[in-house]
């Protein structure tokens, strides 16, 4: 009699997406603390680009007056955003950022 063989299960995983976990102000606020902390140019402008998506790429367009797709690609680790679509995204998310010494 042949010994019987074990059917493997695979573990189904998808990507990590840290705009699924930015529920509150307050996650937003601490996640934009701690990127900023690394002091990454490219990661500020992904991060921003995760709380756009996590507050509603469609909405942040409108309120901006900027095209979604500019957004996306302007938002993302490749993107150079200007300063000025940066202050555009910031006033829309209703995020502040301060200076201190």
């Amino acid at each position: 009699m042949a010994p019987k063989t074990k059917t493997k299960t695979r573990t189904k995983t998808r990507p990590w997406d840290s705009a699924e976990h930015l529920e509150s102000n307050e996650d937003i606020a601490a996640y934009l603390d701690a990127v900023l902390a690394e002091n990454d140019p490219a990661l500020l402008t992904h991060a921003l680009g995760v709380v756009a998506r996590a507050r509603g790429m469609t909405d942040l367009a409108r309120q901006t007056g900027l095209g979604r797709a500019s957004l996306y690609k302007a938002l993302s680790a490749e993107g150079h955003p200007e300063i000025a679509t940066v202050m555009k995204v910031l006033d829309a998310l209703g995020v502040r950022m301060s200076v201190s010494v």
